[in-house]
């Protein structure tokens, strides 16, 4: 939600409850000022991601259509089809088909260049070949999270999202009845109204049935940020490895397997040290006498449940594993409580660890179900609720800033903010608000920060007093 009401809507029967009823709208306005940008550009980004998997595949997978027929080639004919396909490149990913009409993806390497090829399993036959992450899915992506500006635009991104929960928790108060309206008049708007009115009835009946869907995409979204995902939420929250059965495990951890900014591995396993091979440790895996190549390794993922679209990545170098892999993260399943990861040795054949939605703990089992509503890979259903969702997200930020122009008088320099009230309610109300925020801490920083600065300059120079009011 974001700037919202004027002050002819405030209680004018109680005095202390108009400085809170004006105290909150004031923190509205202004988380409104930095969120709603933010909140236009996750969401136009958002659309275009979710729109760009259903049509054409988070991949590109769903480019290529394939007639089925009554057997398929080896996998390792067709990854060599692939690597033909692409002079003087290596093996690195396989991407099994969704359907059976789909076709199989293979991501190769040369150099610093990553490729994937669309193979036909039936007929061994390359369909076509791109540049991975180079689509309009991943451009998006990138933007999403970064602004195409790297760690700092995660971090802009982290502290507009914080200030979006300081919205939400603002902008209930400011839809709540009062002053004998009962709830129809809040929860249905008011259509027959004109100008600004009815802006600011669609605004708040809107505002309240998004908001927490809004909450919900917001701190899934805050559980991949850089500070309070990252070195929190996500750290404390992290699978530990102890639990596998005294295997050896790398240097190197479960985001190896992702491209650069983008997010391929689930939540939970990010930071999980991967397993490694080249000792006797593990429980069963490819049946005694079985080659432990490409071929051996996809028929034992299909003999232990793996089916439909999956990813299998092979060994990087020579303590490196085999890894099957099905989770929401890539658009693999609708269904988050069919997430597994299984690594194999690369020389033994036995599997090293085997993690499902089962064996995360609390905070990884919300995310996985959250970033599969997050993304629309639920069902059709999700798919409309979150392109609804994202239009209304859209819709709330205009509005804001067209209410905030209606009310502006013509020709005004200044932003004319609410007026703020003196009084024990405004530092209750500040107190409240810097507690929400100081859950988040780069917006908490930044809000100790902006009333530091208020306190210590802006109310003391004329001009910028004036300008914000």
């Amino acid at each position: 939600m974001t700037i919202i009401s004027d002050t002819r809507a405030t209680p004018a029967s109680a005095g202390l409850s108009r400085r809170f009823y004006t105290t909150a709208w004031r923190w509205h306005f202004y988380a409104g000022l930095y969120v709603a940008p933010f909140l236009i550009m996750l969401a136009v980004t958002g659309l275009i991601m979710l729109w760009s998997a259903v049509l054409v595949g988070r991949d590109g997978e769903k480019t290529f259509t394939v007639t089925p027929a009554a057997s398929q080639v080896l996998v390792s004919q067709q990854a060599d089809a692939a690597l033909a396909a692409v002079p003087g490149s290596s093996l690195v990913q396989y991407i099994a088909p969704r359907t059976p009409e789909g076709a199989a993806v293979f991501r190769v390497t040369a150099g610093d260049a990553a490729t994937m090829v669309a193979v036909d399993p039936y007929s061994g036959a390359v369909l076509g070949n791109w540049e991975r992450r180079k689509g309009l899915y991943d451009l998006a992506d990138t933007i999403h999270g970064t602004l195409l500006i790297g760690d700092l635009g995660d971090r802009l991104i982290e502290i507009a999202a914080g200030f979006g929960v300081v919205l939400i928790v603002t902008g209930l108060y400011l839809w709540w009845p009062r002053e004998g309206r009962g709830p129809a008049r809040v929860l249905v708007p008011q259509l027959s109204a004109r100008g600004r009115p009815l802006w600011k009835s669609l605004h708040a009946t809107i505002g309240f049935y998004v908001s927490l869907i809004l909450l919900v995409f917001l701190l899934s979204g805050l559980t991949w940020a850089g500070i309070w995902g990252e070195k929190f939420t996500q750290a404390w929250s992290t699978f530990p490895a102890e639990k596998w059965d005294n295997v050896p495990l790398s240097d190197a951890t479960h985001a190896a397997m992702n491209h650069g900014g983008i997010k391929e591995v689930p939540w939970t396993l990010e930071q999980t040290p991967m397993p490694a091979s080249g000792s006797q440790a593990g429980t069963a895996g490819l049946p005694e006498g079985q080659p432990v190549d490409i071929d051996g390794v996809v028929a034992f993922a299909r003999s232990i449940g793996f089916s439909d679209r999956f990813q299998l990545n092979v060994p990087g170098d020579e303590t490196g594993v085999w890894t099957i892999s099905r989770d929401t993260m890539s658009n693999d399943s609708g269904n988050p409580m069919s997430d597994r990861t299984v690594h194999i040795d690369r020389y033994t054949g036995k599997v090293l660890a085997d993690v499902g939605f089962a064996e995360y703990g609390p905070a990884g089992k919300a995310m996985a179900v959250g970033i599969a509503f997050h993304e629309g890979d639920m069902g059709v259903w999700n798919v409309a609720l979150v392109t609804l969702f994202c239009l209304s997200v859209i819709f709330l930020s205009v509005s804001g800033i067209v209410m905030w122009w209606m009310r502006r008088p013509k020709g005004a320099a200044r932003l004319l903010p609410p007026v703020a009230e003196p009084g024990p309610l405004w530092k209750t109300g500040a107190i409240v608000m810097l507690a929400v925020a100081l859950l988040f801490p780069l917006s908490g920083a930044v809000l100790i920060a902006v009333l530091a600065l208020d306190l210590l300059v802006i109310r003391h120079v004329r001009p910028l007093k004036r300008f914000v009011g």
